[in-house]
């Protein structure tokens, strides 16, 4: 009994379900239709953001901070600058011309010097008895040609009275003649050997400071001792050797034939002020391996500022040009389409003109392109494109130093 009752609602359940699942194949699932509603949901809101939805209106273009200039009109003078290497105008290096032995040194290290001021002398007694020799020499001589001269005389009366034939008034003409040349010679000895004193006296052919003297009295000199007794320099003027491309070359010439071109030089002594001086030599060669051409500027360095083998730096005005716009350098851009630069419209707004660079100099660039008194970007051109809206960096300065100003003049406002 227990069983059967346990048994007959199972049954009953399952003769229920399976009615119902056959009742059901015919009809969609409910998922389905959940699923199509979403969609449908979905693609409503989609639809309604996109193109009912109010946009919000665009941000304001951030103005690009940068610094500007005039482009300038007028004559542009072009320098050139390069390093000069400093050079004596002359330079002696002191040699005895016989070999002798130092005497007396006349001179310090570090003099100056005028020309002919006496820096040594040398032994010269052998000299000095050479030129004794020639003077008694010639005394002896001279009175051989006396005599011969008065057998000359005598001779000639002879002849005329027809005592001697003619060759032995000729004898006598041939004796006077030689004693005449020997004569001749014995002064000529005794210049030579004043020649040779003159040797010993060793003096300063220019002006200048005197080098390091590499001889002592006692020390043994000859004309081919490698080292030289000392080294004197001209100083003052003095020249300043340096070197210019030579696409310069027709621009200082043409400078050259208008008159003197004139030269700065800053010498290394830590004084900024610069010296003047002026162009006196060009090379007659360009250098073909280096394209450059050999210049060289006279100073005449009274307070001795430029000093032999030293390096200064050398600024020279080659040209001038008229009536030419310019700009700061750092305002011409390269681009891969040439070079350009960014203008300033009164919008605000920059716009690209390409330039033609006509002389780059320290101060400005010579441009073509460009109208005279437009203002164009010298800072700040790295972070612009053509439209972009700039501002002056003065003018935001301006502002952050106004800015603390305004809450002071509210503080009073509150106080009155």
């Amino acid at each position: 009994m227990k069983t059967d009752g346990i048994d007959q609602p199972k049954g009953f359940v399952d003769g229920n379900w399976s009615a119902a699942a056959s009742a059901g194949r015919g009809r969609t699932s409910p998922w389905v239709a959940i699923v199509g509603i979403l969609v449908l949901a979905g693609l409503g809101w989609f639809v309604w953001k996109t193109w009912f939805t109010p946009k919000p209106a665009p941000k304001a273009a951030t103005a690009v901070t940068v610094s500007t200039a005039v482009v300038a009109q007028g004559d542009v003078p072009v320098e050139v600058t390069a390093n000069g290497t400093v050079t004596a105008m002359q330079t002696v290096e002191v040699r005895p011309q016989v070999s002798s032995t130092v005497r007396t040194v006349h001179i310090k290290e570090g003099q100056s010097v005028k020309p002919g001021d006496l820096l040594f002398s040398l032994d010269t007694r052998m000299d000095e008895a050479n030129l004794a020799r020639a003077r008694a020499q010639l005394l002896r001589d001279q009175a051989d040609l006396s005599d011969a001269r008065r057998t000359l005389t005598r001779s000639q009366e002879l002849l005329q009275r027809n005592f001697i034939s003619r060759s032995a008034v000729d004898t006598a003409q041939a004796k006077v003649d030689g004693f005449e040349a020997t004569i001749r010679a014995d002064q000529a000895a005794i210049e030579a050997s004043q020649v040779a004193i003159s040797y010993g006296s060793i003096r300063a052919t220019i002006g200048g400071r005197t080098g390091i003297i590499n001889v002592f009295p006692g020390s043994l000199v000859t004309p081919t001792t490698v080292t030289s007794m000392v080294t004197v320099a001209q100083i003052a003027p003095i020249t300043v050797m340096f070197t210019l491309p030579e696409r310069q070359l027709a621009a200082l010439r043409g400078a050259l034939q208008q008159g003197p071109v004139t030269v700065t030089a800053q010498p290394n002594d830590g004084n900024t002020a610069p010296v003047t001086g002026k162009i006196t030599f060009v090379d007659n060669t360009v250098d073909p391996q280096y394209g450059s051409i050999r210049v060289k500027a006279t100073f005449d360095n009274q307070e001795h500022r430029l000093w032999p083998g030293t390096y200064a730096n050398v600024n020279a005005t080659v040209q001038v040009l008229k009536n030419a716009l310019s700009v700061p350098p750092q305002a011409v851009v390269t681009g891969p389409e040439g070079r350009f630069v960014y203008t300033v419209q009164p919008d605000s707004k920059v716009a690209r003109v390409p330039v033609n660079v006509l002389v780059t100099t320290a101060a400005a660039a010579v441009v073509d392109g460009v109208q005279p008194g437009a203002r164009v970007v010298t800072e700040g051109a790295q972070n612009l494109r053509p439209g972009v809206v700039v501002r002056e960096a003065a003018a935001r300065a301006a502002a952050a130093s106004a800015a603390p100003a305004a809450p002071a003049a509210g503080s009073a406002a509150d106080k009155h």
